[in-house]
Formats: structure tokens, C-alpha cells, sequence
């Protein structure tokens, strides 16, 4: 028997039993939706997470004085999820100790407040920084809209963000405006890009010369800073350089692991928890996924048995008229196989279109210059997930029709033809 002829018999077979068939399918279209719509959302989520870090910057690293630890639960019941916080500083003295650190290429002292801002009669509270202009450009180079980056002849401009310039005052706050920060006047000499990343938080930051953020700053001492900002050059380790930087505070704070009274921050060690994230949900997606399709494998093989069952005389038929062994067992399975793929084909776009109407839901924060600033998942549906979605589907399909092709196939003509 060809194959044409056996793709036929069983195509036929699914047309004339489509509701059993279809409730068989079922389980398969389940499994498989739910494996492409929750590993295409995780990747998207990912994805969206480094494209952030990508504003937050290549080789970038932060330190920030203070530290905080999760608790875990004491034998005398002490509570889970509680944390310890210690309270540090950053001084002068750590930033020059961190220069001589081999792989570092740039570092800067960065002075930070939510200082109370007025343009053109109104006020808001945003995030000011004060940073070494060129140190920091090179650091951190965060594109512009227009204008240009602070240099170090600057006292009074400024660099702003651009939820700061189009989203927190009424009027657009626009290129060489006067804006007053803690009553000091400033000229806007440059705006950057919009990035919309929640990490860079660029969108929402003033930029401002480090001397004169000295002067405005009267709640952080002569020597101390609210952050450190590392650039690590591209030949390092970025891991390696953090674990150096970690070591040389400990010395410094005279701290241990235990007793940290700071925090490091980089892009590297947060795409790992991402990736680590991501991995375990896509675990877990499996797991459900292979529930369904369990289930949806034991659909198939009940209604293969039943098919048996219900063409013993058709069976008979086939192999009086010269059907082989090997050409009834070809039949059952390839009907078998046909419901795994046509389960899979539909759970692949069921699942996509899951997850691309998820893409489209984005979430509106309403408060400060966050206001109006969208933020969406994007739709990610990589194609060896597709294929693998329907070889599984096809193998599931195939394995769970293999004994009952089997007992069709060990049918003798004679029996077959006096069945019932």
C-alpha cells in the first residue's frame, strides 16, 4: 500500500469521527498553547529586561552604600522573608582606593537627591545628580535628543531627561529654559533621548556639575557620596572586576559578608538573574505543558483503541485484499501521529496569538514623571520553539498510537471478517 493511500484512509477516518477526534485533539491544542504562550511571554520579559540593561550600560557597575539580606527562618521562628538592612556611606577614600583596580576604566563619585524643582511657576520633586562631566559621559553616554552633554567649564546648565522636559511641568521644558533647583537657577543645555527603561531612570534625572551639586546638596558631607559608578573596560571580567571592587571595601569598611554595609550593582550579574529567571519558568512551563500533553497522549490512545475496535471488519477487508502487516500498522499510526500534528499546528497558533494579545497590553504608571510613559512586553516566538512544539505533538501523537496499530495489525483476516 503506498503511502498516499494510507495518508488517505487515515485522513478519512478523522473526517468521520471529527467530534471524538477533535475531544482527542483537544489535549494536545491545550498542552502545546500553553508552552508557546508562557515561554514566548518569559522570553519576552527577558527581552524587555535587556534591553533596559542596555541603557543601564555595557560593563557598567554600581556601588551603593548599604546593604540588605534576607533572613531565613530561625529555629527559634523567626520569620521567612523578613531582611536586615545596614546602613554604609561611600567617601573620597573608596573611590581612590577602587582606581587602581585592574580592568576599571573609568570611575566617578556620583552626589544624588529629590530635590524640589520650579519651571515657569511650578514645582515638582525629581531626582538630581551630581556628576563629574566628563568621567561620566564616558561612563554611562546616554543619547541625546538635542543640545549637548555637560563639559567641565559648566556651573550652572544642565542636562535633563526627557520625561522632565515633555511630561512633568505643563509646558515642555525646552533647550536653554531657566529651571531653579533648590532656588539656584540653571540653563538647560541638553535633553536626552527618551530610553523609557526603568533602570536608567534617565528619562527622570537632571544632570548637574558635581561642584555645585556640593553646594546645593547640604544633607551629604564634604566627602561622601550617594553612589559610585564604575566603567569596566571591554577586555575585564566584569564578574571578575566585581568580586575585586567587593574584596577592596571589605578591607576598606572593615566588613565581612556578613556585616556588608554596601551594595554592587552591574548589568552583567542582573542579565544572569534574568536568564536564571527565565530558565526556571520555562521549566516549569514544561512541566505543565507535559502534564497536558500526558494527557492529551492518553486521549489519543483510547480513541485509537476504540477506532480498532470499531474497523476490525474493515481491517479484515484490507488484509484479504493484500494489506500486510506493516501496512495496517502504518495506517493506525500514521492516524495517530496526524492528531498529535494537528493538535500542535493549532496549539502553536493558539499560543502565539495568547501571547502577541499580551504583547499589546501595556501598563500606564500614573504618578510623577513617570506619568504616560507605557511599558509593554514585546512578542517573542523563537522558531525552534515551533518546531520542537510540533515534533513533540507529532512524537507524542505517534508513541501513544503505537500499541493499538500494533493489536491492529496482529488481527487475523479470518477473525477480522467474522467480528461484530
Amino acid at each position: 500500500m503506498r503511502f498516499e493511500d494510507t495518508f488517505k484512509l487515515a485522513l478519512n477516518s478523522l473526517l468521520h469521527r471529527k467530534l471524538r477526534s477533535w475531544l482527542t485533539i483537544l489535549g494536545i491544542i491545550i498542552g502545546v498553547a500553553s508552552v508557546i504562550a508562557l515561554i514566548s511571554i518569559s522570553e519576552g520579559f527577558s527581552a524587555s529586561i535587556l534591553q533596559q540593561l542596555s541603557v543601564f550600560g555595557s560593563g557598567t557597575i554600581i556601588v551603593t552604600p548599604g546593604h540588605s539580606s534576607a533572613i531565613a527562618a530561625a529555629p527559634g521562628g523567626g520569620r521567612i522573608g523578613t531582611a536586615a538592612s545596614i546602613s554604609g556611606t561611600l567617601t573620597s577614600n573608596d573611590v581612590n582606593a577602587l582606581k587602581s583596580i585592574e580592568g576599571i576604566s573609568f570611575i566617578d563619585g556620583i552626589l544624588s537627591e529629590s530635590i524640589q524643582i520650579n519651571y515657569r511657576g511650578q514645582e515638582a520633586t525629581t531626582s538630581v545628580q551630581g556628576v563629574d562631566a566628563e568621567i561620566w559621559k564616558q561612563i554611562q553616554n546616554v543619547p541625546l535628543q538635542s543640545g549637548r552633554y555637560l563639559v567641565g567649564s559648566d556651573v550652572t546648565n544642565a542636562v535633563i531627561g526627557d520625561s522632565i522636559a515633555n511630561k512633568l511641568f505643563k509646558y515642555n521644558v525646552e533647550l536653554n529654559s531657566i529651571i531653579t533647583i533648590n532656588g539656584e537657577q540653571f540653563r538647560v543645555v541638553g535633553i536626552f533621548k527618551r530610553a523609557g527603561s526603568q533602570l536608567g531612570l534617565q528619562d527622570n534625572t537632571i544632570i548637574i556639575p558635581k561642584d555645585t551639586a556640593r553646594k546645593l546638596f547640604t544633607d551629604i558631607p564634604e566627602n561622601q557620596f550617594s553612589s559610585i559608578l564604575i566603567k569596566v573596560s571591554d577586555t575585564a571580567n566584569q564578574e571578575q572586576v566585581s568580586n575585586d571592587i567587593q574584596q577592596r571595601l571589605f578591607t576598606l569598611h572593615h566588613v565581612n559578608e556578613n556585616t556588608q554595609d554596601f551594595s554592587i550593582i552591574s548589568s552583567d550579574i542582573i542579565k544572569q538573574q534574568v536568564d536564571s529567571i527565565t530558565q526556571s519558568f520555562t521549566i516549569f512551563t514544561a512541566g505543565i505543558a507535559g502534564i497536558s500533553l500526558l494527557v492529551g497522549g492518553i486521549g489519543i490512545a483510547n480513541t485509537m483503541f476504540m477506532s480498532v475496535m470499531e474497523r476490525t471488519r474493515q481491517i479484515g477487508i484490507l488484509k484479504s485484499l493484500g494489506s500486510t502487516n506493516y501496512d495496517v500498522l502504518r495506517m493506525f499510526l500514521t492516524e495517530s501521529a496526524l492528531m498529535g500534528f494537528v493538535g500542535g499546528a493549532i496549539g502553536v497558533v493558539l499560543g502565539a496569538l495568547l501571547s502577541f494579545g499580551f504583547s499589546q497590553i501595556s501598563l500606564q504608571p500614573d504618578a510623577g514623571a513617570y506619568a504616560g510613559e507605557a511599558v509593554s512586553i514585546p512578542f517573542v516566538l523563537r522558531p525552534e520553539i515551533v518546531v520542537f512544539a510540533l515534533l513533540f505533538s507529532i512524537g507524542v501523537g505517534s508513541i501513544s498510537g503505537l500499541f493499538p496499530a500494533k493489536k491492529a495489525a496482529e488481527l487475523q483476516p479470518v477473525e477480522a471478517l467474522r467480528y461484530e
